[in-house]
């Protein structure tokens, strides 16, 4: 099963980067893949994001997400709910001084088929997902307070 975790500390305080990765929306200011994204409906637990990631070859592929859960300045998490991988994953936001440390896990599901020719795509998506978590750093403390 293809997994990735790392956590990043961010200079900013613990409501500023729950506020700023909780909207989808701020995703192509960090997530270099996302193409395109926009809420679709609800707010909080049960919204649903339209996303397009870049797939081989750079083409479009869907990507949408539903949040999962949600506890304000503390955790999120959501599982996709489109695309041929569908991945969970989760944020949780522990205050360190006066920063944040954003710990951030992602889980996909795949079947021996899937695995077998899809598996080394799927866990180098997720690395590079992880990998935006220092854009996400840079994006956030550049903002200032």
């Amino acid at each position: 099963m293809p997994h990735a975790e790392r956590t990043v500390t961010i200079a900013r305080p613990v409501s500023d980067v729950f506020a700023f990765v909780a909207d989808g929306e701020n995703g192509m200011q960090w997530r270099s893949g996302v193409l395109d994204i926009k809420r679709e409906s609800g707010h909080g637990v049960g919204e649903v994001y339209r996303q397009g990631v870049r797939g081989p070859g750079g083409r479009r592929i869907a990507a949408d997400y539903r949040i999962t859960q949600l506890e304000p300045d503390r955790s999120l998490a959501f599982e996709a709910i489109a695309g041929p991988v569908r991945p969970t994953g989760s944020y949780r936001f522990e205050s360190e001084g006066a920063g944040t440390r954003l710990t951030f896990t992602l889980d996909a599901q795949l079947s021996r088929l899937k695995r077998m020719f899809m598996g080394g795509m799927v866990q180098k998506t997720m690395d590079a997902e992880m990998g935006a978590l220092d854009t996400l750093k840079r994006v956030l403390e550049g903002q200032g307070s």
